[in-house]
């Protein structure tokens, strides 16, 4: 019985991954098809390759989701506590991105894995919690928001003198490049958060040791679920948060995913700590729109997206915590 629960928990892991692939990855390379630096087609096609290449760049993400925030009793108990944070974190992901909101994956994750633990009787680390999941995923926009701004007011300090038209050429080729970083982040922070959860799925049952390193098979199946399911269906948001929240040119849009890519790679080497893309790239995007006036920025769609962050947390742990006490009524 906890080898079959423990084949569906992985499963479930996978397939979360590949619907993150539909919901997030997109998101890396919107700002780069409002610009018309890149198609579509091709703006996807290199976020599905950045992000598989980003998943075996580091496991100190891994690490925290799956060793400092959560302990789970052992055995089929766990393993049914991980089954519903996953069904639960899944369940919100779908309905968000059927309504082309861009909730952030992370906040879905590990809010229903809080809120499964809890239900379940296992142990939540709220003082890790706090410090490296809430605080960081308050503090990451706002540094995004800031880097952005400063690095848009220097740039255009710089090339103050610059033929405009030149200069946009250049920039385009600059933001196909700042795309890739901003990609190969995404494959960096997102693709772990789940390895975390399989690594920790393993322990539950016995077959790893705790602070083991994480499987390469692991790495390699994350990886591959995260690029599939950019490529399957990530353009359904590229346009919705690229051309309905805020106008960029080239240098406003290589501006801002250098910035997002700067504190994605910051979270992930520094401090360890899951961070959402979606709400970094997004307050990327306003920090530069502000060096040229507020009034660029829709304010009633961004609005809508600040909410649906904000509801996605409890949201996300209320659903996985009925999970769980249905999955552990029925077979526990």
């Amino acid at each position: 019985m906890d080898t079959w629960t423990l084949v569906v928990v992985v499963a479930a892991a996978l397939f979360f991954t590949c619907t993150n692939g539909f919901r997030d990855a997109s998101i890396t390379v919107a700002t780069s098809v409002s610009t018309r630096s890149l198609t579509p087609g091709i703006a996807l096609l290199m976020a599905a390759l950045m992000n598989f290449a980003g998943a075996f760049l580091g496991t100190g993400i891994a690490r925290t989701v799956g060793e400092r925030l959560v302990d789970p009793p052992d055995g089929l108990p766990g393993l049914l506590i991980l089954l519903a944070a996953l069904a639960g974190a899944m369940a919100w992901h779908v309905i968000t991105w059927y309504v082309r909101l861009p909730a952030a994956s992370t906040h879905a994750l590990l809010g229903a894995l809080a809120g499964a633990v809890v239900a379940g009787a296992g142990v939540v680390h709220w003082d890790a919690l706090l410090t490296l999941v809430v605080l960081p995923l308050l503090a990451a926009p706002v540094a995004a928001l800031l880097l952005a701004y400063l690095t848009m007011v220097g740039l255009l300090w710089a090339f103050r003198r610059a033929n405009p038209h030149r200069a946009q050429r250049g920039f385009r080729i600059a933001q196909t490049v700042s795309a890739a970083g901003l990609s190969l982040g995404h494959g960096l922070q997102d693709a772990q958060k789940t390895m975390g959860v399989v690594v920790l799925a393993l322990v539950v049952a016995g077959t790893e040791e705790q602070g083991a390193s994480v499987p390469l098979w692991v790495r390699i199946a994350c990886a591959t679920a995260l690029a599939a399911g950019t490529w399957a269906g990530g353009g359904r948001l590229v346009r919705t948060l690229g051309r309905r929240v805020i106008q960029l040119d080239p240098p406003r849009g290589h501006c801002a995913e250098t910035a997002a890519s700067a504190v994605l790679y910051t979270s992930s080497y520094l401090f360890q700590a899951p961070v959402s893309t979606t709400h970094v790239i997004t307050s990327a995007n306003m920090g530069v729109v502000a060096t040229r006036r507020l009034s660029a920025v829709r304010w009633a769609v961004a609005r809508s997206y600040v909410m649906s962050w904000l509801v996605t947390l409890p949201a996300a742990a209320a659903v996985a915590a009925v999970f769980s006490w249905l999955l552990r009524a029925v077979f526990v």
